[in-house]
């Protein structure tokens, strides 16, 4: 089964969707971790929704969902970029203990915030935050639609530590075309129905067509997904020049070297003081040699 994302929309309706499927991105995120099954699985239905988000909104950048939770998972992060790339991440709060056995959504974040991150090539970076008044990721998600985009949305998400999938349904805003009065909510009741052995399960078209057999339904061509980390050198030396330069000559007077490592691909980065030293006087000096 294929890594990738495909759209589709009702004819003579305002109602598109897209339906997302994960296997190999998500096996790639989860072997960099050694997380329990509760959080691998809930790490699966936000690399799902961060690529049904990223479709959805068609943005030409970077978009990054994170879950800020003052429960035992302090931090849930997913990324994507123009490429198709997805990457993600969880932080446990600490001095507490994750079961190791299914646990719901909310018992494991807590109160807190979604924080949804769209950064374009182009234009403005904006932030929408929307709390976490709902018992899953995916309710919380439709109330950031409802809330920021005002777009009616539904999502379905699922995960179960070797696959991830999800689907969305959206109305638009446009009547002009719609010709079916009640496709909107027929098509959200259709959904309703979806197993998660389903999503999980099958091919998408499979799964659009057990759905929506009786719809006119028109399927685009599919856009391929994989696990990509956006880390470097540069950026990484960016971050450590936030401590300033007396701490991190400090630093090197201790430790005599500056090893550091990417918290999503766990890709290792070695600085001399010379590096640093480089980059403090000229920010574009840094050689681009990666240990």
């Amino acid at each position: 089964m294929s890594d990738q994302i495909q759209r589709f929309m009702f004819d003579q309706t305002n109602v598109r969707g897209e339906i997302v499927t994960l296997a190999t991105a998500y096996h790639e995120v989860l072997t960099r971790h050694a997380y329990p099954t509760a959080v691998n699985e809930l790490l699966g239905e936000l690399l799902a929704a961060v690529a049904l988000l990223t479709d959805t909104i068609k943005l030409d950048g970077t978009l990054s969902i994170e879950v800020r939770g003052q429960g035992v998972l302090s931090l849930l992060m997913a990324e994507s970029n123009p490429g198709g790339e997805l990457r993600a991440i969880a932080r446990i709060a600490e001095d507490s203990h994750l079961p190791s056995e299914r646990t719901s959504f909310r018992e494991l974040v807590g109160e807190g915030q979604i924080v949804i991150t769209l950064d374009p090539r182009e234009g403005n970076r904006y932030q929408g935050i929307v709390a976490l008044d709902h018992e899953t990721l995916s309710g919380c998600l439709e109330a950031y639609f409802s809330q920021s985009e005002q777009l009616p949305t539904r999502l379905w998400l699922a995960a179960d530590g070797e696959r991830a999938g999800g689907l969305l349904l959206q109305r638009l805003p446009d009547d002009s075309q719609n010709q079916d009065t009640d496709a909107w909510e027929r098509s959200v009741a259709l959904a309703d129905t979806i197993k998660t052995e389903e999503l999980l399960g099958l091919e998408q078209r499979e799964v659009l067509y057990r759905l929506y057999h009786e719809e006119t339904v028109r399927v685009f061509e599919p856009k391929a997904l994989r696990f990509g980390c956006t880390c470097s050198r540069e950026r990484m030396a960016d971050a450590l020049i936030t401590l300033g330069a007396d701490e991190l000559r400090d630093i090197f007077r201790e430790q005599g070297a500056i090893d550091t490592q990417c918290h999503f691909c766990h890709t290792k980065y070695h600085y001399t003081a010379a590096d640093i030293e480089s980059l403090l006087d000229n920010p574009d000096a840094l050689p681009p040699v990666i240990h």
